[in-house]
């Protein structure tokens, strides 16, 4: 258990890239997601562009935050479904 928490804080186990990796239909959005960025890009003005990395940012950021609950959420439930799990008497069994 000690191993998998060392992984874990020194940034050896990251469960974002596993997540965007492990899925077909992800990497697929992503592609067409870049293509028609890029294709919004190239006709917009250089104002234009700037608003649009500003908008990109603040999207990032924001999907960074919901990322974020997400794992706290998540995390959160897994130990409240062990603890449960530990503590059951074997009853239901």
């Amino acid at each position: 258990m000690g191993n998998i928490l060392e992984e874990f804080w020194y940034g050896n186990i990251n469960p974002q890239e596993q997540s965007k990796e492990s899925s077909r239909a992800i990497k697929e959005l992503i592609k067409l997601m870049g293509r028609n960025r890029d294709r919004l890009h190239d006709s917009m003005t250089e104002e234009q562009r700037e608003t649009l990395e500003k908008y990109d940012d603040c999207v990032n950021e924001m999907y960074g935050l919901i990322e974020l609950e997400i794992f706290s959420y998540a995390f959160r439930l897994g130990g409240r479904l062990m603890l449960v799990t530990l503590m059951d008497s074997g009853e239901d069994a």
